[in-house]
């Protein structure tokens, strides 16, 4: 499976075919939600690659930057990322996934938490930088996460 080249500006911010734009690192931002909640679980990065593996599985799969591979998510964890909707951005170079998340600890932060955002900015006002914590983790990652 190949994804449609790029065409024309109106084609692509108005039309009805995937034209994903990948950037010059062959990468396309992807910020994932939970469906049911709209909750912002986490966002990543997808190649060419990882897309189709996500389009045919349906599990959120997304090309890790630092190990440099592709990453179905939960293959370590458990908490699988089970696609439900995809949607992209008007000149398509973002994507948004919708997934309904499983596993033992439902969660999707490789900290423990349900979600990647897990800390907010106290007060948009101040000048002390100070995160507020929301919630807890809901496992510890040094047993859930075996280096091989």
């Amino acid at each position: 499976m190949s994804f449609p080249a790029r065409t024309t500006l109106a084609e692509i911010e108005l039309g009805s075919t995937l034209q994903p734009k990948f950037g010059a690192d062959g990468l396309i931002p992807c910020i994932t939600q939970d469906i049911a909640t709209g909750q912002v679980l986490m966002f990543a990065f997808m190649n060419a690659e990882s897309l189709v593996h996500t389009l045919k599985t349906k599990k959120a799969t997304y090309w890790s930057r630092s190990r440099n591979k592709l990453w179905c998510k939960g293959e370590e964890s458990g908490n699988v990322q089970w696609v439900k909707e995809l949607y992209t951005d008007c000149d398509q170079d973002v994507l948004l996934l919708k997934v309904e998340q499983s596993g033992a600890a439902n969660a999707s932060c490789h900290n423990g938490y349900k979600s990647c955002f897990y800390r907010k900015l106290e007060d948009l006002d101040g000048t002390d930088f100070k995160l507020g914590f929301l919630g807890q983790p809901l496992f510890d990652p040094a047993t859930v996460y075996k280096k091989k």
